[in-house]
């Protein structure tokens, strides 16, 4: 099996958008997806995503974003990491995580950000296993706009 990890294209993206909801029924979620294909496609140039791909078909994609933190100076955010159940335990969310982390090494950046939710022992595992600090402190906000 020959997994090609790649920046996502415009092409890529109806798939990308099935595999968000297919993440969002996965943390349980679903109702929280309120982007739409066609807002994907307007906001092209906002969005930044590395797919994993088998073939044709789009298995598994990390979105993330540049941000600036006040503490700790420039920064990316791994918005979300995703791979298909029955691609999991192949490495592939690692060479996800590896393409996003050598972004943010690229650009000088001083650490990667993200969330994980606090039920899912597999990728906290994941995650420390990768030498991330897991901040059990912090909550989240969000202050919806629209």
């Amino acid at each position: 099996m020959e997994i090609l990890i790649k920046k996502a294209t415009e092409q890529d993206f109806p798939q990308v958008y099935a595999l968000i909801k297919e993440f969002a029924i996965f943390i349980k979620t679903p109702e929280k997806v309120a982007i739409t294909l066609p807002q994907m496609l307007s906001d092209k140039d906002y969005f930044q995503c590395f797919v994993a791909i088998d073939g044709e078909k789009v298995i598994g994609f990390a979105t993330w974003f540049f941000a600036y933190y006040s503490w700790s100076g420039k920064s990316v955010y791994l918005d979300d990491l995703y791979v298909q159940p029955e691609y999991r335990g192949k490495n592939i969310g690692t060479r996800l995580m590896d393409a996003v982390i050598d972004i943010a090494r690229e650009a000088g950046c001083k650490k990667v950000r993200w969330q994980v939710s606090n039920w899912n022992k597999d990728a906290i595992a994941f995650y420390q296993h990768r030498g991330a600090q897991i901040d059990e402190v912090e909550i989240n906000c969000d202050l919806p706009l629209v």
